[in-house]
């Protein structure tokens, strides 16, 4: 019997390809960008949203009352294998953040890119701000970029490979996007009306799409059962939002100017170069329903009052598009298919590199903690525009929102845990800590087990669904109200302090009082009054 041929593997070629792909030098940039997180994120202190999602993640449910279950169930499983520090629980962002990056390189080669087109598209993610924020801090926007664009990969993949099982696949991303946070149900919307203003309407006659539907809607099934059966929560607080006019709401040009800030003002070109290429071009027109679907969620999010950052996740395909395109237009039109630009455009590709990188470094302290307060506030008045503002309550903060809410918890914790000192030990175990916000309740709960405090009460998002957890309302230590209303609620107020003035914290000199003798009848009672849902 004749031996087998033996199969001779060549480990050289795969190694050359991946070089030679430009695939190298992009994951060499994901981990650069995912170190400098790693390195910066602890400059500062715990972010306001982050108390929530630990606090969320603690409680695990299908459902919380401003957000979807999947970042405060990852931060569960984050913070029990690296811990509490600020670099453990910014570990999910920063990861998800670089790996931004490579998805983006990887859109543009589907597009039709070649290196330099891989290039430029992970160059102009790794200097967005926004995506540099995202990178940061613990958020729902952290994981929001990725889930969109593994949407948008495989509707091109399904349109490319003529394969609409890739749908499927589509459908799957949407339901976990649907868990993380409820805005990607505007990019599928934007998908349905892209696609039937297009050729690729067709698809909708094949089963796998409506088979990627159903596994989108059966995903995200556990999370509206949640919503119903609490009576729709988020709802209520979006309404109650827009009733109590908290947002800035922004003209149309306005709008239209951040959001080349959030990605950089010298991406503008490149991304904008993508959508009309998306619209408009021959060579990228079977991907039109892209950039109809830019279009009609520009105009749900702009129509819908939505804040600034709300598109951000979709210029990752835009940026890879116009990187196709300006390589395209660099090299000319060559039938070899080679990448040799003309000699007198070469100097073109290290120009455009160069300026970007100049210009992210410029911007960077805008959203990563680089420099101290004192030197970020000389920084910000050196800037040709102003940072922008969502919420009129943040432009009383000497600092911009994202990072005032990073400073003045420890203080708030070290108050009230001079008022839980004072509280004989016979009287502790009846004894809760009530705040008036998600942020305050998330610092006691976080920061304040290193004083033995128990968890905090409050009638602020989903606190108010855990309830007043038996305590009878008799003794209670209040944060940021006020002794004359408290007044009206107990026989006996004892003021106990303010929490230091922490002249960088958008939340400071926030009172602290002690409170005995309900005049409510009991926290139970007075609970349902509590609520608190904006």
């Amino acid at each position: 019997m004749a031996s087998p041929t033996p199969t001779v593997s060549f480990p050289g070629r795969d190694h050359q390809s991946f070089f030679a792909s430009g695939m190298a030098i992009i994951w060499a940039i994901a981990l650069a960008k995912l170190l400098f997180h790693i390195y910066f994120n602890n400059r500062y202190g715990y972010f306001r949203d982050e108390f929530d999602y630990m606090a969320c993640g603690d409680h695990l449910a299908w459902g919380y009352v401003d957000q979807p279950p999947l970042i405060p169930f990852l931060i569960h499983i984050c913070r029990t294998v690296l811990g509490d520090s600020l670099r453990s629980i910014r570990f999910i962002p920063a990861l998800a953040s670089s790996l931004l990056v490579l998805q983006t390189a990887v859109l543009a080669r589907e597009f039709g890119g070649r290196r330099f087109a891989l290039l430029l598209s992970a160059i102009t993610i790794l200097i967005a701000p926004q995506y540099l924020s995202n990178g940061s801090l613990l958020g729902t926007n952290c994981l929001e970029p990725n889930l969109w664009m593994g949407c948008a990969y495989f509707a091109i993949l399904a349109i490319k490979r003529n394969n609409p099982r890739y749908w499927l696949w589509f459908g799957v991303i949407a339901g976990i996007g649907l868990q993380e946070k409820y805005s990607i149900a505007v990019f599928g919307f934007g998908m349905v009306v892209g696609l039937l203003l297009t050729a690729q309407r067709r698809v909708f006659l094949n089963p796998w799409i409506w088979i990627g539907g159903l596994g989108a809607f059966l995903i995200f099934l556990p999370n509206l059962l949640w919503n119903v059966h609490y009576h729709w929560p988020f709802v209520e607080l979006m309404h109650n939002i827009r009733a109590e006019g908290r947002d800035v709401i922004l003209p149309l040009p306005q709008f239209f100017f951040q959001q080349t800030l959030l990605v950089h003002p010298f991406t503008a070109p490149i991304w904008l170069s993508g959508l009309f290429a998306l619209l408009f071009s021959a060579r990228l027109k079977p991907y039109r329903a892209l950039g109809w679907c830019y279009l009609v969620c520009f105009t749900t999010f702009f129509i819908l009052h939505g804040k600034n950052y709300y598109l951000a996740p979709i210029y990752p395909m835009l940026l890879a598009a116009g990187a196709v395109i300006i390589e395209s237009a660099i090299h000319g039109r060559q039938s070899s298919g080679t990448e040799n630009a003309h000699p007198r455009r070469r100097w073109l590709k290290a120009t455009i590199i160069i300026l970007l990188l100049a210009g992210g470094v410029r911007l960077v302290p805008i959203v990563v903690p680089v420099l101290s307060p004192d030197n970020f506030l000389a920084y910000a008045k050196s800037l040709p525009f102003k940072l922008p503002v969502m919420e009129h309550s943040h432009a009383r903060a000497v600092l911009p929102q994202w990072y005032a809410d990073q400073f003045g918890w420890e203080e708030i914790v070290d108050e009230t845990a001079l008022a839980w000192n004072r509280i004989p030990a016979q009287d502790r175990a009846n004894c809760g800590i009530f705040a008036q916000d998600y942020g305050q309740a998330g610092a006691i709960d976080f920061l304040g087990r290193r004083y033995g405090l128990p968890p905090a009460l409050s009638g602020h998002q989903t606190w108010f669904l855990w309830g007043p957890r038996g305590y009878s309302g008799n003794c209670l230590i209040v944060l940021g109200d006020n002794r004359e209303q408290l007044e009206q609620l107990f026989d006996h107020v004892e003021y106990v302090g303010t929490s230091g003035d922490n002249s960088y914290a958008l939340e400071k000199q926030i009172g602290v009082f002690i409170c005995r003798g309900a005049k409510f009848g009991t926290l139970a009672q007075l609970w349902p009054q509590l609520k608190r849902w904006r």
